[in-house]
């Protein structure tokens, strides 16, 4: 099993979930901005998948839905009835990343790619490790 894997079924069995790192939304060049959103999407993909594997044995899972459309990048993780949206905005030639999830003011970003196990962690409804749950 990964780290990520462990420190899933940490959380199912009752270790509690820290709250991901934010800073304020900043405006980045494009090219910047697309780059850091991809690669966001991309470990966010990897990392759904690996809490997957520990997930699925407690009738929960992970999704990801990508989003596209005039002016945003945006791709939707959700667990149960727990949701985070991840969205770069796009203005001309500067874009700026923004993050709605629970317990995360307007006008935020993750603090860093690192902070995505935090966030996955803080969507797994509590009841998800209760195996008398159907």
């Amino acid at each position: 099993m990964t780290p990520f894997m462990l420190a899933v079924q940490d959380h199912l069995d009752g270790a509690p979930a820290t709250a991901p790192s934010t800073t304020p939304s900043a405006v980045r060049t494009l090219a910047a901005a697309a780059d850091t959103q991809v690669l966001i999407r991309s470990l966010a993909e990897q990392l759904l998948c690996e809490a997957n594997v520990v997930l699925r044995q407690h009738g929960a899972e992970f999704t990801l839905v990508d989003e596209s459309g005039p002016g945003a990048l945006t791709f939707t993780i959700a667990c149960a009835d727990r949701s985070a949206r991840i969205a770069t905005l796009v203005d001309a030639r500067s874009a700026t990343a923004h993050i709605q999830a629970p317990g995360i003011a307007e006008s935020r970003e993750l603090a860093g790619e690192e902070q995505m196990q935090a966030l996955l962690l803080s969507l797994v409804p509590a009841t998800a490790g209760d195996r008398s749950t159907p």
